[in-house]
């Protein structure tokens, strides 16, 4: 075995960050079940984010990757920062190094020719820390999406949940609430409410389409 090749190292291109799609792209490549893209889904707790994103790249034409926050965020077990047990500068630290950590995955899978989802809880009125940043981890062709059913689903979808990632009702209805400031973003919202996962990825679909043919500035 030549001498460097014994760990099974495998060397990957540099990652760049995913750009808006050039003037007078083909429809080959505007073709949202097989363009090669970036999505971040926003949403609140018990929207369906993570459900929505793993069936979406699932069934995608070409290779898609779920990179889900949560699951990046909760590779820490000893030490682990829970925000149920109060909001501090670790818990902050922890969600700032999960993001930085989709980021630069979510550049080395597209760098490879593989698409990608990531999911997170993105307040409106946090446009550093939430839009902002991963927009400076991905890059500007990162589309985003919010999934933003009823306070009453996502009242029921949390109470099914369990361990550290079901909430309290009071603190889902102030997630939910501050979240209807995406309403006046002119980011695209689809409203899942009475639709089953299958026909709200296809509604995903939908949107990607609509913003690689017309990218939406944020």
């Amino acid at each position: 075995m030549p001498a460097g090749e014994s760990t099974g190292h495998v060397k990957l291109p540099p990652g760049a960050p995913v750009q808006v799609p050039a003037p007078g792209a083909t429809p080959a490549q505007l073709d949202a079940t097989r363009a090669a893209v970036a999505v971040l889904l926003i949403g609140p707790a018990g929207a369906g984010k993570t459900t929505v994103a793993r069936y979406w790249a699932e069934h995608r034409a070409v290779p898609t990757a779920h990179i889900s926050l949560d699951d990046v965020r909760e590779w820490v077990r000893s030490g682990f920062a829970d925000p149920q047990a109060g909001w501090n500068e670790n818990s902050e630290a922890q969600y700032r190094l999960a993001r930085r950590t989709c980021g630069f995955a979510a550049r080395n899978f597209l760098a490879n020719g593989i698409s990608c989802i990531l999911d997170d809880a993105v307040f409106p009125d946090w446009p550093v820390i939430g839009l902002g940043g991963w927009k400076r981890h991905v890059g500007p062709g990162l589309i985003p999406v919010v999934l933003l059913p009823g306070l009453d689903i996502v009242l029921e979808r949390n109470a099914e949940r369990s361990g550290n990632r079901r909430l309290a009702d009071e603190e889902v209805a102030h997630i939910h609430g501050r979240m209807a400031g995406w309403y006046s973003s002119g980011l695209p919202i689809i409203d899942n409410s009475r639709q089953d996962v299958a026909s709200t990825a296809q509604m995903l679909d939908n949107v990607v389409a609509r913003s690689l043919a017309s990218p939406v500035s944020w």
